[in-house]
């Protein structure tokens, strides 16, 4: 596991306090220093809690949303253009204490990116995280759709 750097923390920092991503109740308590993994932490809250006392469906998804493309896009550089495409999420158990999420990336998923894209103009990455509680019940499965294009192809 590669350690957070000065950058990374600094990041963690300034998405958990702006308003966006605050709002969803969400924090990010770890960036690795290399971006190639992410922890987010989502708490059972007055600003989380829904009508019947779990936590909001919205605050699930949100709390997730921005993470893969913002690891994508640091990873992959300048020369790539990264967009979020398209989301499913399937509620499995309605959370009612702390959940977390982990996001990764490896080496070999970057450089297959960088290798179709030097054949193709554009591609399309699912990606796949679950929201835990501390027992590893999953109460989520978020399913990411992230387009991914060179900057000379647009």
């Amino acid at each position: 596991m590669v350690g957070e750097s000065w950058r990374t923390r600094r990041f963690r920092w300034t998405m958990n306090f702006w308003p966006c991503y605050r709002g969803s109740g969400g924090r990010i308590v770890y960036i690795a220093g290399d971006w190639k993994e992410v922890r987010v932490e989502l708490r059972l809250s007055l600003r989380t809690r829904n009508y019947v006392g779990s936590i909001f469906g919205g605050s699930l998804y949100a709390a997730v949303d921005p993470i893969y493309m913002l690891m994508l896009i640091k990873c992959l550089g300048p020369g790539y253009v990264v967009w979020d495409k398209a989301a499913t999420i399937r509620f499995r158990k309605p959370g009612r204490r702390t959940l977390t999420a982990a996001f990764k990336l490896d080496d070999s998923e970057l450089e297959e990116i960088k290798l179709q894209l030097e054949t193709v103009p554009k591609l399309d990455r699912t990606y796949r995280v679950e929201l835990l509680d501390a027992n590893g019940l999953v109460h989520a499965e978020i399913e990411k759709v992230i387009h991914i294009s060179r900057k000379s192809n647009n």
